[in-house]
């Protein structure tokens, strides 16, 4: 990730070099949503910093709401969507879940076909979109 950069004349430390840094890649876009970030060790040794330094700006980022980070999956760029699409997104998914849960498909099952779902569409039409406006 050459975009990130430690600069030994800027009064803040490493770490918050990182987290500003990285925020700003995602904030623009450089870092897309969803992109996993490099590892924390491969991050360090490429700035050449202590891996707690990366450590403790993913940590901040994790709480600022600019990435998320899961056991297997690594440190991803997370954008959130709009409130109001997310509101749209949870009622929409409130109503399929009791729909199919009423005809008595399982969780996997469920996940499994809405799965499918965006595959076919991607496949059809790229990627999947959000609708843009939420009732």
């Amino acid at each position: 990730m050459t975009d990130v950069r430690i600069d030994d004349a800027d009064p803040d430390p490493p770490f918050a070099q990182v987290r500003r840094q990285l925020a700003r890649l995602v904030e623009t876009g450089q870092i897309a949503h969803d992109e996993r970030l490099p590892s924390v060790r491969g991050l360090a040794a490429e700035l050449g910093v202590a891996p707690g330094t990366v450590a403790r700006a993913y940590k901040e980022l994790e709480a600022d709401g600019v990435v998320r980070t899961r056991r297997g999956g690594g440190t991803r760029a997370w954008k959130p969507v709009d409130d109001r699409v997310d509101v749209h997104l949870r009622r929409s998914a409130a109503t399929f879940v009791a729909e199919v849960a009423a005809l008595g498909v399982t969780a996997h099952q469920a996940r499994a076909a809405v799965d499918d779902a965006f595959s076919d569409r991607r496949d059809e039409h790229g990627p999947p979109s959000v609708p843009p406006t939420a009732q």
